[in-house]
């Protein structure tokens, strides 16, 4: 309360100031030691403080000057009285003061706040109003808000798209649908502003039950079938009282014929609309047709015109709502042409044994740093035996289970993965990109199917992650913000953040490791390192692009991630690889071989012909050393530093062509039995198509001769 007395209120946008400020921080007007002077004929208005008179110099007509500033260029209208003055309500954003009338603050756009019950009048209520009975309003204000108000009657809405069209226009400017009557013009503006409040309310309502249904929920509970379908139920009761009762029997037998299908489509479809990834990617799951068209009877149970129209797809309204992401999710599903079939989808019984054996793996380290792991190093790759498969048979195989997307755009687009032919073919290093669910849940997937071949379905891996940020964020934390930090600065962009700022960032990124579907960020990459003990290397194109291939920003992903914060001795040297392409993650992995004599390049192994190694890049196509992220000041340094600290934390060479290379070991001897188990029945699947037969007839053939 005493703030709010010692401040001082602006005469022209009545924003209120510290004392110490001469002029107003909002309209830049000078602060008035005396109240605003008018003309002559309210020199002596009663509202004035007597104290503090004031006398105007006069001009050759005896006319007081006016000292109002920019007043020339205004019109004068009388000044409010003290009875519509104090019935104004005041913004709690800006603290500007509106007219009872105004729903929204005329400076800033927000809401009005909701008074103590639903009868009660602006009048009867001063909640929120500052006092002014001693501030003088400009009366410029009051004229530009009543005009706004004059001109809003004045327009005259079209019945098919709802935009609002100048008085003088006979047709709508956006359908070209001829002016109705006046009457109808003046029901449907009546009707349109109560409507759009109970969709913002009900939009509200939607989100925050639909986003917060893992933390507080702000609505009740609902049925299941009502749960998934509310936004289309919205949708259809926007509608005034009139349209209701006209339309009522045909919209109840359109909703009788909808199955659940229909329902999730036209949930995708508000989805697209509202940004909402969830409701494209639950019409995606129960496998819907991502090029259904919309039908007139379902552009009318949606009830929006100006958003849908009938023939219209899931990519076509991402196209018209500009939502890019959403875009090259739909654009990359359509494309695809072969069903997909991965080991984890042929054998779903070995798929949950090995998630139970996932699970039971994860262990918590007891000290300080109390961050989660696995026990088990587990690699995965593509078994030998496809080589010795038809030529349209590998083909089928590699079309079922690799992205050939990704893939085309890793190595065509911008070489990123195998563009050495030393390490793709004298080596035997090539690598290859799994096909994986295009959800938020990308990153995850990507890095167990990298080690045993299968997806996060189950939201293990996420939980782990989101438990070691929160049981160790002050390690993380640390980390995270001198990286930042430093991040900015090698740009040239020098600032300096509040510890506020830096925490509300920091709780952003622990909430997106507890939402399934969110997009993850380099952090929880960093904090995958230390649950898998493991270095991971991400290569990714360095440029964010829309579906048009137009340049949006760079990307931060590429790079090496250490399990820095563990000890050496902790860790595996052997790291996994992923791809990055437009917002998506991809498992990068290599295919079996049977031995080194016959590489003729790299350095002495030392290990038996069982283990396959896989000689990944550290540097990149133009032989620059890929970023270590999350170094702290002290391991910062040159070229030099940087490379002898990837020495130390994997088991690196230097090839014949003179190339730095991780090594990555793996051996189905040693390989976990279940991953072995089922990488073998999915292959039997191929095996049946087309048996080999050549290998076969010649062992027999031997067998007869001796």
């Amino acid at each position: 309360m005493t703030d709010q007395k010692v401040k001082w209120a602006c005469d022209y946008c009545t924003y209120e100031n510290w004392p110490s400020a001469v002029k107003c921080t909002m309209c830049r007007a000078q602060r008035l030691r005396g109240p605003i002077i008018t003309e002559e004929p309210y020199k002596n208005s009663p509202d004035l403080d007597s104290s503090m008179e004031w006398n105007a110099p006069r001009t050759e007509s005896g006319s007081s000057l006016l000292i109002c500033p920019d007043s020339s260029a205004r019109p004068r209208v009388r000044s409010a009285s003290m009875a519509e003055i104090a019935s104004k309500w005041s913004c709690h954003m800006c603290t500007y003061l509106n007219w009872p009338r105004a729903i929204r603050c005329t400076q800033c756009l927000c809401q009005r706040p909701r008074t103590s019950s639903p009868t009660e009048s602006p009048h009867s209520s001063n909640v929120g109003c500052r006092p002014t009975l001693h501030s003088p309003v400009d009366t410029c204000e009051e004229y530009n808000d009543r005009n706004r108000l004059n001109t809003h009657q004045q327009h005259w809405t079209c019945t098919s798209c709802t935009y609002q069209n100048w008085p003088r226009t006979t047709k709508c400017v956006v359908c070209d649908l001829p002016r109705p009557n006046n009457q109808e013009a003046i029901q449907l503006a009546e009707s349109a502003e109560p409507s759009s409040l109970i969709n913002e309310e009900d939009r509200a309502r939607w989100r925050g039950g639909y986003f917060e249904g893992h933390g507080q929920q702000r609505s009740p509970p609902m049925p299941k079938r009502e749960e998934q379908f509310h936004r289309i139920e919205l949708a259809a009761g926007a509608m005034s009282k009139e349209e209701q009762e006209v339309d009522f029997k045909k919209l109840k037998q359109i909703r009788n014929r909808m199955r659940k299908t229909d329902w999730l489509f036209l949930s995708a479809c508000a989805g697209v609309v509202e940004g909402d990834m969830a409701a494209v990617e639950a019409y995606k799951s129960s496998g819907g047709d991502i090029a259904r068209q919309l039908t007139a009877d379902e552009v009318q149970l949606l009830n929006r015109s100006s958003a849908f129209d009938v023939g219209f797809t899931l990519v076509h309204l991402a196209i018209r709502f500009q939502r890019q992401d959403m875009l090259a999710i739909l654009l990359t599903e359509v494309n695809q042409q072969a069903a997909k079939c991965i080991p984890s989808m042929v054998c779903p019984e070995l798929t949950e044994q090995i998630r139970r054996e996932i699970a039971a793996s994860l262990r918590q380290r007891k000290g300080d740093f109390t961050c989660y792991f696995l026990t088990d190093l587990v690699t995965f790759t593509l078994p030998a035996d496809i080589e010795d498969l038809p030529p349209a048979v590998q083909e089928k195989l590699f079309d079922e289970v690799l992205d050939r997307d990704v893939q085309k755009e890793l190595e065509e687009e911008s070489p990123v993965i195998n563009w050495s032919l030393e390490l793709g073919t004298r080596l035997d290093s090539r690598l290859y990109a799994l096909w994986n669910r295009t959800a938020g849940d990308c990153l995850l997937d990507s890095v167990l199917q990298a080690t045993w071949g299968i997806y996060d379905k189950d939201s293990v891996l996420r939980k782990t992650l989101h438990d070691s940020l929160h049981d160790c964020s002050h390690w993380f934390y640390t980390r995270w913000k001198e990286w930042e930090s430093w991040y900015s600065q090698s740009f040239g962009l020098h600032f300096s953040l509040r510890e506020e700022q830096w925490q509300e960032d920091w709780a952003f990124i622990l909430s997106l490791a507890s939402q399934p579907g969110a997009s993850l960020e380099q952090t929880h990459i960093f904090v995958l390192a230390h649950i898998l003990r493991r270095p991971i290397i991400v290569y990714g194109v360095k440029y964010y692009k829309s579906f048009r291939g137009e340049t949006l920003g760079y990307t931060r992903f590429q790079g090496v991630y250490l399990p820095l914060l563990w000890e050496q001795s902790f860790c595996w040297k052997s790291p996994i690889a992923l791809g990055y392409t437009r917002g998506h993650f991809s498992a990068l992995v290599a295919m079996e071989n049977d031995g080194f004599d016959n590489r003729g390049a790299g350095a002495n192994l030392n290990t038996d012909d069982d283990v396959t190694v896989t000689f990944l890049p550290l540097v990149d196509s133009e032989r620059k050393l890929l970023h270590i992220h999350f170094l702290s000041a002290q391991e910062m340094g040159n070229e030099e530093q940087q490379e002898k600290l990837l020495r130390e934390w994997l088991d690196c060479c230097v090839t014949e062509g003179g190339m730095l290379a991780a090594l990555q070991k793996s051996s189905r001897r040693r390989n976990h039995p279940l991953v072995t188990q089922m990488v073998e029945k999915w292959l039997d699947r191929y095996r049946q198509i087309h048996p080999c037969a050549s290998l076969s007839d010649g062992e027999e053939e031997e067998d007869e001769d001796e």
